[in-house]
This record gives C-alpha cells, sequence and structure tokens, in this order.
C-alpha cells in the first residue's frame, strides 16, 4: 500500500472516531435547558422561579413560553416541552400525564372602578354573559351597553368560569374575546363599561400598579388572596406543572423547587397561595 493511501486511510479513520464520540448537538444542550410552555396565569410566576433556579444552577436556562394551558397539555404530552403548566388540575382524560401543583388562584370578575357596581350574584353574571342583560342599569349601574369579554377557547380559565355558572361557550354572546389574563386587564381597564374573568392574582397584582380595575365577589364571597388561602372562595383551581413522565433528573430538581419554601415569597408576590409541602 503506498503512503498517500495509508495517510488516506489513517486520516479518515480518525475523523470517524471523533464523530462517534462526538456527543449530540442536543444531548448536553437537554440537560442544561428547560423548556416550559402553557398557562398564561402560571407563565409569569414561573419566569421568576426560573431566574432564582438559574442563578442557583450555575449554566441552566429555563424558558417560559405561553399559550394557554391546552398547549401546556399538548407540549407535555407531544415532547415538545420539558414541563407544561396548566392553571387547573389534570382531567380523567390524561391520566398519562404527571401533574404537581406549586400554588393556588381563584377566578375572580373584574370591571372597571369607575362602574358602581358593587357586586354581581351569579345568576346575573350568567345572564350578562348570555346577552340576557345588556345594559348595566338593570344591575344598579349606569345606563349603558354592557362590553362582554369572554376568554378563547383552550384557556383552563375559560373551562372552570363556564363550568361553574354551568354554561357551554356557544351560549355566550361576547364582544371581545381575548387569550391571556393581562389582554382581558387591559380590554377593562380601557373601557368603564367592560366586564371580564381572570386570574385573581393577576388582577391583585395589577390593581397594586394602579391599573382601574376591581374584583367583585364571586358567592357572595370577596375575591381576596385571604378568602383563597382559607378555601372559601368558591372558584380556586391549582397551578399544575405537568410532564410526560414521572420527574426525574433536572425536571424534578426545577419542580421540586418551584413548590419549595425558597419560592413561596415569589408565590405570594403574585398573589397567589403557596403549596405547603
Amino acid at each position: 500500500m503506498s503512503p498517500v493511501i495509508l495517510q488516506i486511510l489513517t486520516l479518515t479513520g480518525l475523523i470517524l472516531v471523533g464523530a462517534g464520540c462526538q456527543e449530540s448537538p442536543t444531548t448536553h444542550h437537554s440537560k442544561r435547558k428547560l423548556v416550559i410552555t402553557g398557562s398564561s396565569t402560571v407563565a409569569p410566576l414561573m419566569a421568576e422561579i426560573g431566574k432564582r433556579f438559574e442563578i442557583l444552577q450555575s449554566g441552566v436556562r429555563i424558558d417560559v413560553q405561553t399559550g394557554g394551558s391546552s398547549r401546556g397539555i399538548a407540549d407535555a404530552r407531544q415532547g415538545l416541552a420539558d414541563i407544561g403548566m396548566t392553571s387547573r388540575a389534570l382531567t380523567s382524560d390524561e391520566t398519562d400525564l404527571h401533574g404537581t401543583a406549586i400554588a393556588r388562584d381563584g377566578i375572580g370578575v373584574i370591571i372597571h372602578t369607575s362602574n358602581v357596581v358593587s357586586a354581581l350574584d351569579d345568576g346575573q353574571i350568567a345572564d350578562i354573559y348570555t346577552g340576557r342583560i345588556t345594559n348595566w342599569n338593570a344591575v344598579g349601574g349606569a345606563d349603558a351597553l354592557i362590553v362582554v369579554v369572554n376568554k378563547a377557547e383552550g384557556r383552563a380559565t375559560l373551562e372552570l368560569f363556564l363550568k361553574y355558572l354551568n354554561l357551554i361557550n356557544t351560549e355566550i354572546q361576547a364582544h371581545v374575546i381575548i387569550g391571556d389574563n393581562e389582554q382581558g386587564i387591559k380590554t377593562v381597564a380601557g373601557n368603564p363599561n367592560a366586564i371580564a374573568y381572570v386570574s385573581i392574582g393577576t388582577a391583585e397584582y395589577d390593581a397594586r400598579r394602579e391599573a382601574p380595575i376591581k374584583l367583585l365577589p364571586l358567592g357572595n364571597v370577596p375575591a381576596t388572596l385571604e378568602t383563597l388561602r382559607t378555601g372559601t372562595f368558591p372558584l380556586t383551581r391549582p397551578l399544575t406543572l405537568v410532564t410526560k413522565a414521572p420527574p426525574s433528573g433536572l425536571i424534578k430538581t426545577f419542580i421540586d423547587f418551584a413548590r419549595s419554601p425558597d419560592v413561596h415569597d415569589l408565590v405570594t408576590q403574585h398573589f397567589f397561595v403557596p403549596i405547603q409541602s
């Protein structure tokens, strides 16, 4: 064999050996990055928890994306996300997934602070959302048409609100369809005649930052962090992290951290109730 051919074969062998020993482009990356998608209610809190986790776990990146609880469920199930976020408990159709509650929240009805209405009973709320009541003067408010704000399909807040009022979405007579909580809050803040339902935690958080909105009682119970904590508020839900398989490795470390006392201050700052381990 000529020296030239021998040299070519030797170089080829070295290249093949090097390729065989090279780590897959996703191997190291997947171990040091967690993709978390889903509920817009959970996402702002999860982003803050992620930042704190990154400080404690050098080289780890937490990527939080919204899109609704349905996206969180679908992405976790299909392996498109390491962790899904949903602002409700898992259902009987989701027993193939694993859920871990990290906090509790409630769903509350919001109106503009300039609206003189101070309370609505469940029947009045249902009548407003189904178009049987269309003017605020029918419930003690000003002579003004009610602007009904509803959630888009795929949002856990929509599912739970409809279930609470024993309604189906096709009955809703909405003027505005919104996705996340912030869109609902901005809509009401910008329209004194609007009504919406959103996360109590998100509404409290924005109201403390001078958004012109107010939460109405539900079932004669004030929509507050305290009534969520005591369990007296009638429309509560767990904020849940979802995985395709039982959590292990970095995913388990993160989920354990997300429900630990190390982040209870962040949970409370977002006006949610921490889960006591």
